[in-house]
């Protein structure tokens, strides 16, 4: 018999990097999840994406166990790596903050391909590009 999920979390934590300490530690410890075990697991299931913030769905199940699901680093932190800014522009219509190429957008659209709801490549750099557009990161041909 399946398992019945009383709980599910959604977090952005830096890979490789998660420690016991807020905001993972009590967004666990509520939902009475062994915050060690979480931390020692997640950390070697994300040493490969380290440098890197992932964001991570932890289902708890009723028993206090729990399986979590690693997906790719948001799109807006991998236009701000590939672009080389800090943060996005507050003011997107007015001021730009930066630029990438459209090869850049394309790199950002296939390794965010599986978290991305696109028929194909093409649709997949559209969205990317969008995101860029709204942070105030211009996309060049």
């Amino acid at each position: 018999m399946a398992k019945k999920i009383i709980k599910k979390i959604k977090l952005q934590i830096p890979a490789g990097k998660a420690t016991p300490a807020p905001p993972l530690g009590p967004a666990l410890g509520q939902a009475g999840i062994n915050i060690g075990d979480f931390v020692t697991k997640f950390n070697a299931a994300s040493q490969k994406m380290a440098g890197d913030i992932v964001s991570v769905s932890v289902s708890v199940f009723e028993d206090r166990t729990y399986d979590f699901i690693i997906k790719t680093p948001p799109v807006s932190g991998l236009i701000l790596k590939a672009a080389g800014i800090e943060k996005g522009s507050g003011k997107n219509a007015l001021s730009k903050a930066g630029k990438i190429t459209r090869k850049q957008a394309e790199d950002i659209a296939e390794k965010k391909m599986p978290d991305l709801n696109a028929k194909d490549m093409d649709g997949a750099v559209r969205i990317v590009a969008g995101s860029a557009r709204s942070m105030g990161v211009e996309v060049e041909n």
